[in-house]
């Protein structure tokens, strides 16, 4: 098990995240809209073309997020 930037991660990984950066808090906020928070168990299903955004299944949920917002996740590859 690796602690990395949720933006490293491979597509296939299953990720738990441990820590969400505070700033900027408007994007923090946001992931925790979508289901990313500390303790969540979420995968990494894809990356678009050009490797940005990235497609991940949080829960039942489907979302994409942009490398840059990726980089303030801290997780643990499983």
């Amino acid at each position: 098990m690796t602690k990395t930037a949720l933006s490293k991660a491979s597509a296939g990984d299953s990720c738990l995240v441990l820590h969400i950066e505070p700033d900027p808090p408007e994007l923090r906020s946001r992931l925790y809209t979508l289901g990313i928070i500390p303790g969540s168990l979420l995968k990494v299903l894809r990356f678009a073309p050009l490797g940005d955004p990235m497609q991940l299944r949080v829960g039942g949920s489907f979302i994409s997020i942009r490398k840059a917002e990726a980089d303030v996740i801290s997780v643990e590859v499983q």
